[in-house]
C-alpha cells in the first residue's frame, strides 16, 4: 500500500483571491514504512507573497524569484502521486490550491480524480472530539519532536504529519524505514532530525507581529479552526 503525505505553502490563504502555491512537500509511505523517497519543490507563483504569511513560512519574493513554475514540475508531481492515497491535513485547503495549479497549467483533471484523498484533520476530529487538532496540537499529543522546526515548511510539516498519522492510526513507524508496530494507545517519540534543513530565519518587528496576528484571525475564520501558531 502506497500513501503520500502532502503539504503546501502558499502566497496567501485564499485561492479565490488569486493566491498560489510556493512550496510542495511530499513524503512516501509504503506498507506503513517511511521510505525516505521525499518530494520537495519551491515554486515561482508569478505574483507577490502576502507579507502577513512570511513570518509563518519564511519564504520571500526574492527567494522564490528564480524557482521553477508549477508547469515545470507538473509531470514529476503527477508521476509521484499516481496510484497512491494522498493524505493532507485540512485537505480542502491544499487540494484547492493544487487543483488551481492544474487549471492554470492546462491539466484537465482534479487531484481527487487522480488519487484517493484522506483528510487527517477529519480523522483527528473523530479520534479526539472536542480537542484541538491542529498539526502542532497533534505533535504535542503524540510526542512528535518539533524542536528543530523554526518555521512552517511544506516538507517539514509533511514529515511531521507522516509521523502523527502513523501514530494516530495505530502504529509508530520510524523515519527512513525503521518500523515498530505498537498498540494504538502506545506512543513513542520521534527522533527525526530536522536540523539538516536550511532555515530561512526571519526576525519580525512589531508591525510584522500585528500583521501575523491579523492574518491568523482571518485564517481561523476561513478554516473554522482556532489557530495560534
Amino acid at each position: 500500500m502506497r500513501q503520500i503525505i502532502l503539504d503546501t505553502e502558499t502566497t496567501g490563504i485564499s485561492v479565490d483571491s488569486g493566491h498560489r502555491v510556493i512550496e510542495i512537500g511530499m513524503v512516501e509511505i509504503i506498507d506503513r514504512r517511511l521510505t525516505g523517497n521525499d518530494f520537495q519543490a519551491y515554486l515561482n507563483p508569478e505574483r507577490k507573497i502576502d507579507p502577513a504569511t512570511i513570518p509563518i513560512h519564511g519564504l520571500t519574493d526574492e527567494f522564490i524569484s528564480d524557482k521553477p513554475f508549477f508547469k515545470d514540475i507538473a509531470s514529476d508531481f503527477l508521476s509521484y502521486i499516481q496510484n497512491s492515497e494522498v493524505i493532507m491535513h485540512n485537505a480542502p485547503f491544499d487540494s484547492s490550491f493544487i487543483n488551481n495549479e492544474f487549471v492554470l497549467t492546462g491539466i484537465e483533471k482534479r487531484l481527487e480524480d487522480i488519487c484517493e484523498i484522506t483528510d487527517s484533520l477529519t480523522l483527528a476530529r473523530k479520534k479526539h472530539p472536542g480537542q484541538r487538532n491542529s498539526l502542532d496540537a497533534l505533535c504535542s499529543r503524540y510526542e512528535v519532536n518539533t524542536s528543530s522546526r523554526e518555521l512552517h515548511g511544506a516538507l517539514i510539516d509533511a514529515k511531521l504529519l507522516a509521523n502523527v498519522y502513523l501514530l494516530m492510526t495505530g502504529g509508530q513507524v520510524g523515519f527512513f524505514g525503521a518500523s515498530n508496530e505498537k498498540d494504538q494507545d502506545s506512543h513513542t517519540k520521534s527522533d527525526f532530525d530536522f536540523s539538516k534543513r536550511d532555515i530561512i530565519k526571519v526576525k519580525p518587528d512589531e508591525s510584522d507581529i500585528k500583521a501575523h496576528k491579523d492574518y491568523l484571525k482571518k485564517l481561523s475564520k476561513v478554516s473554522k479552526k482556532d489557530l495560534n501558531w
